[in-house]
């Protein structure tokens, strides 16, 4: 029997020395793909941190409710670091703060239903360091 596979779609164009920009579905995103860097746009790296916050936010709005932690806010911060000499990412760590009253325990069973689900999560884990916490603020 053949997997069932999911599909996405992403589609990037340079306009011009100082940037690119992405399209999927009815989105677009300026993103940073020149030499000299930019402020207003998020560089590779940037969009890869910004692709794991956004699978550990979307985690949480899919297993929060099952386990019964109720929250208000998600507050995600990551930090990767790449070492100079070496085109590869190092290490990724995150903190994550659930305004929410739940106890401890409840956050670790969701911190590890996060990373046993996480599509991005598995992904940047299979060939990277990668530690993090979720707290309750």
């Amino acid at each position: 029997m053949t997997e069932q596979m999911m599909t996405f779609e992403v589609s990037a164009k340079r306009q011009d020395s100082s940037g690119s920009v992405v399209h999927s579905k009815q989105a677009e995103l300026q993103i940073d793909t020149s030499m000299a860097g930019r402020l207003d746009a998020l560089n590779p790296v940037e969009l890869l941190l910004a692709s794991l916050s956004a699978c550990i936010i979307k985690g949480i709005e899919r297993v929060a409710g099952t386990l019964g932690i109720d929250y208000e806010t998600v507050d995600v911060s990551l930090v990767a670091h790449r070492p100079v000499a070496e085109a590869r990412i190092e290490d990724i760590s995150y903190k994550v703060m659930l305004g929410t009253s739940a106890d401890q325990a409840k956050l670790d069973l969701l911190h590890k239903n996060l990373m046993k689900f996480g599509t991005i999560y598995n992904t940047i884990k299979s060939g990277t360091t990668l530690t993090g916490e979720i707290f309750a603020k």
